[in-house]
């Protein structure tokens, strides 16, 4: 996957670079069974002295509480997982936004866009962060059919393919520093 191995460098800095980050998993995440494997890389950046939260949007996954229960499963302390009223008015203040298989809980277009599905559903403001990481299978819209501007923005670093194979890389790749 071409595409994605040449922005892994440069998300690779991102990830160096920043103090404050903040893990927003999705349904893809889930899918993928990558929850041991983003929770690693969270504990990398941690060892390296980052200050790594989740952001957790009550609807994400297939259930309310679905990202609480996989993220706890693999070993996430509970008070490292922040509700979205909590961290929403964080993230202008964020360094880095890591995305990892979300797409309607990470929408701008839910609260710019009126009548499509998402219009005025809340949403983890990710789009505030000073840069972002997106993980995710593709850029195709997710359920609702809503195309996600969060993927093309120019502050976005957009790393297709399995949430599991592209935390692996990312691992991979940040073990070196």
């Amino acid at each position: 996957m071409t595409g994605a191995d040449d922005r892994l460098p440069t998300a690779v800095d991102l990830l160096k670079s920043a103090q404050n980050i903040i893990v927003i998993p999705g349904y893809g995440m889930a899918l993928s069974q990558a929850q041991m494997d983003v929770v690693a890389l969270a504990d990398k950046l941690i060892s390296m002295g980052k200050d790594v939260r989740y952001a957790i949007h009550p609807v994400a996954g297939r259930m309310p509480g679905h990202m609480n229960v996989l993220l706890a499963e693999a070993g996430v302390e509970y008070d490292m997982l922040v509700e979205m009223e909590a961290i929403n008015p964080e993230f202008p203040s964020t360094d880095l936004v890591l995305v990892v298989g979300a797409c309607e809980v990470v929408n701008p277009s839910a609260i710019h866009m009126d009548g499509t599905p998402i219009s005025g559903m809340p949403i983890l403001n990710a789009q505030e962060a000073k840069q972002i990481i997106i993980c995710n299978y593709d850029r195709k819209p997710g359920y609702s059919g809503v195309g996600n501007p969060l993927y093309d923005h120019e502050k976005t670093i957009f790393l297709p393919g399995d949430a599991k194979e592209t935390a692996d890389r990312l691992i991979a790749s940040i073990r070196f520093f």
